[in-house]
């Protein structure tokens, strides 16, 4: 038998392949974007585009499908992912290898292992203080936080189909109401 050979960091900068991430040193592809994934990422950003705007005190940079590496034989792309201003002070540029301060993943259908699972223990091991996890198929919302180095639930929401959405203050960006109407879609019928 022979040893799987780990591909690296540097073996996805050197992909022609559009789509893929590294994980556990194996280039794999992403799965195809949906239009329900699409739309929730979109808005999502539009929700917290105020915290872009603004300078060091309570700003972020926030990126949608963001390469970071977080070892040699970890480089994900995540959906949306964001870092303080105040600690990361200039315009981010190129594959991002400071851990970020929030990121946030929409599942794909057959793909929620990757962001259930591995992504989620990658993060609370890079100790990254605040994950979210939407699935636009259950129409849920679960909000993670690093409490004592382990994830604890902050937030969480199921979104029923007689339940009417509202706003709701969910910690990294409790400053402003987030409209889940709006982010799942539920005004737009």
């Amino acid at each position: 038998m022979e040893a799987r050979q780990l591909k690296t960091a540097e073996d996805l900068l050197q992909s022609t392949d559009e789509r893929v991430e590294l994980i556990n040193g194996e280039i794999v592809r992403r799965p195809m974007a949906r239009a329900d994934h699409a739309l929730i990422q979109s808005s999502l950003s539009d929700e917290v585009s105020l915290f872009k705007r603004k300078d060091s005190r309570g700003g972020w940079w926030i990126m949608p499908e963001i390469s970071v590496q977080y070892s040699e034989y970890q480089c994900p792309s995540h959906d949306l992912a964001g870092w303080r201003k105040e600690r990361v002070a200039l315009r981010p540029t190129g594959v991002m290898t400071l851990i970020p301060d929030w990121v946030c993943e929409i599942t794909s259908p057959g793909h929620e292992r990757k962001d259930l699972f591995h992504n989620f223990m990658l993060l609370q091991r890079s100790r990254v203080p605040f994950y979210w996890v939407i699935s636009p198929e259950d129409k849920t919302l679960i909000a993670y936080q690093l409490v004592n180095e382990r994830y604890s639930v902050a937030f969480s929401v199921e979104c029923g189909v007689e339940q009417d959405l509202e706003k709701a203050r969910i910690p990294p960006f409790e400053e402003v109401e987030i409209d889940l109407s709006y982010v799942f879609g539920e005004g737009a019928r």
